[in-house]
């Protein structure tokens, strides 16, 4: 009875420290919040505000069939950075990335990569890269540049 306890608390205690991250800890991609983006006109439009803090978010956009997930960032050279939440390799295990201070890591297969390198780099495990462009204050994505992501998902 006691036993049972005790692994019930190292459960909660773990779900706390997964859905709680202090500021060196990593949330993982299947429990990190994702932002639902809408299309208009085809294209999706994210205020620069939300990301000047360069503190990864993941958004979700949905066609009928696929939920297509990606993060921004604010690399600390001033670019705003998108990639799928997936790679070449890992993305079968649909864990994606997350944030651990300028690094994005691999969920799965814990690789590190620096921020300024996300749109840069690609192939392997680098998280693919996602096109946008800035207009006055908004982050632009094109729906048909998010689309071919969907093989990710």
């Amino acid at each position: 009875m006691k036993t049972g306890k005790h692994i019930a608390c190292l459960l909660l205690a773990l779900a706390a420290w997964l859905v709680v991250p202090g500021e060196s800890q990593a949330v993982f991609g299947l429990f990190a919040q994702k932002q639902a983006v809408k299309a208009v006109d085809g294209e999706v439009r994210i205020p620069l505000l939300e990301v000047e803090d360069g503190k990864a978010r993941h958004y979700v956009y949905k066609t009928d069939t696929k939920e297509i997930t990606f993060f921004l960032v604010k690399s600390p050279d001033g670019v705003i950075r998108a990639a799928f939440d997936a790679c070449d390799v890992c993305f079968h295990a649909k864990k994606g990335y997350s944030q651990d201070g300028q690094f994005m890591i691999c969920n799965n297969c814990g690789m590190r990569f620096h921020v300024s390198k996300i749109n840069q780099v690609e192939g392997g495990c680098n998280p693919a890269p996602l096109n946008r462009a800035v207009s006055g204050a908004n982050l632009v994505i094109k729906v048909a540049d998010i689309l071919p992501g969907a093989r990710f998902f």
